[in-house]
């Protein structure tokens, strides 16, 4: 049955205390049944914003530039049904004073017409395009996968029948959480394959990117320099930050769109 509308108040309430519950995830008893409950079959990928890429890796011609949001577009493109989320929750839930609160979550697929009517709405192919559009103008990132918790949350299922497309911004994304979350859960949230991020000479160790920029909190100043740890997910938010130009993104893999094309429809389909 889908979620009423005063649960998901409930929600936004509790939603503060995230950094809490993530560790309580790190008993191993605990840890199992919140896997299990909430995370079982996930796979969710962080897709690095197209324009912080240093080096394009092309095919024949322009065109065929490896842009991360054309994962987006394509199953948008072959999604049965999209619904927009009236609101981000957890950018309600914290009160956002930096990014739109209004640019929810997109989610493709049969389940998601189950969704409570009251929480978002029924859209076309094109809008859907336009929605991730302005939310990649306004700076947010997008994680997309198959994820549990949304048909929890939401009271809508199959899982494999439901796919996410969050739009995330530093501050108040959930998947914050993912320093202190039990590592089974966390190993569940990835960089996209192929994706190296870098550090160059160029470093004066300000310290920007270290200033809640990064959602895993992987960027620490180490002597005088920025160094990435391996949490990172390769967003590339920390390559829009830094006021020198020194951290960069690449991509070696020119097949990636196409692999992470067939490895969330292994887990959802949308058509």
């Amino acid at each position: 049955m889908a979620t009423p509308v005063w649960f998901v108040e409930l929600i936004k309430k509790a939603f503060p205390n995230r950094f809490a519950v993530a560790r309580l995830t790190r008993w191993p008893l605990i840890g199992s049944l919140m896997q299990h409950w909430l995370a079982e079959g996930d796979d969710l990928i962080y897709l690095t914003r197209d324009h912080v890429i240093s080096i394009y890796q092309t095919l024949d011609a322009p065109e065929s530039m490896v842009l991360p949001s054309q994962v987006v577009d394509y199953f948008i493109d072959k999604a049965s049904y999209h619904w927009i989320m009236n609101f981000c929750i957890c950018r309600e839930a914290e009160k956002c004073q930096n990014y739109p609160r209004d640019l929810g979550c997109l989610f493709l697929g049969e389940a998601a017409s189950r969704i409570n009517p009251k929480l978002g709405r029924h859209v076309s192919k094109e809008e859907a395009l336009e929605h991730v559009r302005r939310c990649r103008e306004a700076g947010l990132v997008h994680l997309i996968g198959r994820n549990k918790l949304d048909t929890v949350w939401l009271g809508v299922g199959p899982g494999d029948r439901l796919l996410t497309i969050c739009n995330c911004c530093p501050c108040c994304c959930l998947w914050r959480v993912l320093p202190y979350v039990a590592p089974a859960i966390g190993e569940q949230v990835h960089r996209m394959p192929g994706v190296t991020v870098t550090v160059g000479e160029g470093c004066t160790g300000c310290g920007t990117c270290t200033q809640d920029v990064c959602f895993v909190d992987a960027i620490h100043l180490v002597e005088g320099r920025a160094v990435i740890s391996d949490a990172c997910r390769g967003c590339g938010r920390c390559v829009s930050i830094c006021p020198e130009g020194a951290i960069r993104i690449t991509i070696s893999n020119e097949q990636l769109v196409d692999e992470i094309i067939q490895r969330i429809s292994s887990v959802v389909d949308v058509t």
